[in-house]
């Protein structure tokens, strides 16, 4: 949520321009790369064991309750998202008052841009868990989304309340301020990184962000600390998201969606930088054909 450190440091050129016929050369950029993350069996096999428990007489409601939203988590983490959105209705539809499932719908609705839906499952979650923090994070993504970002700020900035010291949240919140005022949100962004801890690998993004540190030296420090395949994968997920989001914003349009596609590459199904890579992908070719 692990190839030895050689394989860790490996490099491959990677185009992040397609060749067109203009005078502008194709951006070209050594980035590090690993291959897909393999599906954990594990989850294969308790996948397994819940449906084999599902098929018992004896089960309470909310016992059925329970491994429908259990198994449902297992094949959202494999990417199989029909399944895991059946299994949450099953699971809300036997016990109203979960409210972590009520998030996870809110999720895929945001990742089928209906957002209106998405709306209103976060604010079951929150209604029926208040202390629910990630119901605010996935509320302000479907906001940031669905172009409503003064709201999306809002639920940004209570989210990061909850941790001031985490730079995912200080960065999902620029994100928001920057699609009204670029340069307010920098410099909030320089400001709420003054509660953050250097040495965390994540903060290499803040810096990253606020100019302190090249895409370059980015990309050399990106394996530091990594112990496993796995974490390496996930690291590179996140780093490409948010390159990604980066260069769209500074209107490298080409070479966010190359980010975006590696993001994808990585197969971290669980992760929201992987699901929302192809929702932003979804956007940038729904604009490309408008």
């Amino acid at each position: 949520m692990r190839l030895k450190h050689l394989a860790l440091a490996s490099f491959a050129i990677l185009s992040l321009s397609a060749c067109q016929a203009t005078t502008k050369p194709a951006a070209i950029i050594n980035v590090p790369f690993t291959a897909p993350l393999a599906s954990d069996f594990r989850n294969e096999i308790a996948i397994a064991r819940f449906s084999e428990l599902l098929n018992r007489a004896d089960l309470s409601t909310e016992q059925q309750a329970k491994l429908y939203y259990d198994r449902g988590v297992l094949f959202d983490s494999l990417g199989m998202t029909t399944l895991s959105r059946i299994d949450f209705n099953r699971a809300v539809k036997l016990k109203p008052d979960l409210a972590e499932v009520y998030n996870f719908l809110g999720i895929q609705h945001t990742l089928m841009q209906q957002y209106e839906k998405a709306y209103e499952y976060f604010d079951s979650a929150i209604e029926l868990d208040q202390e629910h923090e990630y119901a605010y994070l996935n509320r302000g993504i479907a906001l940031y989304y669905g172009d409503r970002a003064t709201l999306a700020k809002d639920d940004f900035k209570t989210f990061l309340e909850r941790s001031p010291n985490d730079p995912y949240r200080v960065l999902w919140l620029y994100l928001a301020q920057a699609a009204q005022d670029k340069t307010a949100a920098l410099a909030a962004l320089k400001a709420n990184s003054a509660a953050l801890d250097e040495n965390e690998w994540a903060y290499q993004l803040i810096a990253l962000y606020v100019g302190d540190m090249s895409e370059q030296a980015f990309f050399s420090g990106i394996a530091d600390g990594v112990s496993s395949q796995q974490e390496y994968a996930q690291r590179l997920c996140e780093a490409y998201f948010y390159l990604a989001k980066q260069h769209q914003a500074a209107g490298d349009l080409s070479i966010a969606t190359d980010y975006f596609k590696l993001a994808l590459a990585t197969n971290v199904h669980e992760f929201i930088e992987y699901k929302y890579a192809r929702l932003e992908l979804e956007l940038m070719a729904s604009e490309s054909a408008g």
